[in-house]
């Protein structure tokens, strides 16, 4: 068994970017700027979004976030998105989800220029991927993809299973694979027998936020898990959605939580509002 160590994969990322920022400065007097909008109070959004600036400040990024009450209408963050399309510093639009019920989040997404989705959760991105053009891909389902491609693994041909159906990872997940000529199946929570389809995968990829979810005797010798479920449990330790001691036994890769994934969609984003701004430039 392997890890996949995402903390070492994300810092060479980290490295390349912060070298191509001070390329892009001296030859074209361009510094990337990322927007964030963050809305209420969440913890676990607040917590992210440091993470994000301070990764931003890391590599030599323009980042500024806008707080703003989870009181506030939906034509006025529309508003503030308008400002950040129209502003020619920034060159990445993020909207941290989720948002309050009250907020129509497909509306708020579409109103992003789709030259400034990092995120790459525009329809016209998501068309463009599906589709296999170039286009801003969402940074969790790429951040597994630079996993692959830094490991070897090859998955031309091979089983594919993806747990969960999200619009920003299980779906995206999905069609990166299918387009790397992977056989897919995607797994939800409708789903009858979810061992019958990740018990013959080569490769089981899980993001739902269920705790322990993928067990033993769901995966296959010799399989590769990728475990996207970020979960806190009561006495404040992380985990994700498989059951790691166990399962680890049986796999050739596996990602650990935390450091496998999470730190590769944060050095996503980066690569992605780096894109951008090399398009501005």
């Amino acid at each position: 068994m392997q890890l996949i160590d995402g903390k070492a994969l994300a810092q060479k990322v980290h490295t390349h970017v912060a070298e191509e920022v001070e390329k892009l400065k001296q030859e074209k007097n361009v510094v990337p700027g990322l927007a964030v909008i963050l809305v209420g109070d969440d913890p676990a959004s607040h917590a992210y979004v440091k993470m994000k600036a301070k990764a931003c400040e890391k590599v030599g990024f323009y980042s500024i976030t806008h707080n703003m009450p989870d009181t506030i209408s939906q034509d006025e963050i529309i508003q503030i998105i308008e400002m950040m399309n129209n502003n020619p510093h920034i060159d990445g639009i993020l909207v941290q989800l989720p948002l309050p019920k009250h907020i129509d989040t497909d509306k708020i997404l579409e109103v992003i220029d789709p030259k400034k989705d990092v995120d790459g959760f525009h329809a016209y991105n998501v068309g463009r991927m599906v589709t296999n053009l170039d286009s801003f891909v969402p940074c969790t389902p790429l951040g597994v993809m630079e996993m692959f491609k830094a490991y070897d693994i090859d998955l031309e041909g091979k089983d594919v299973c993806v747990v969960g159906a999200s619009n920003i990872v299980g779906k995206p997940m999905a069609s990166l694979v299918l387009n790397a000529n992977a056989t897919v199946t995607v797994t939800h929570i409708y789903t009858k027998d979810l061992k019958a389809h990740t018990s013959r995968a080569d490769i089981v990829i899980v993001g739902v936020g269920v705790p322990g979810l993928i067990k033993e005797d769901m995966v296959k010798e010799g399989a590769v898990v990728i475990d996207i479920g970020i979960n806190r449990l009561e006495d404040g330790s992380l985990v994700g959605d498989v059951d790691f001691k166990n399962v680890s036994k049986k796999c050739s890769y596996i990602t650990p939580v935390p450091g496998g994934v999470g730190p590769m969609t944060i050095a996503m984003l980066l690569s992605n509002t780096l894109k951008s701004a090399k398009q501005r430039a």
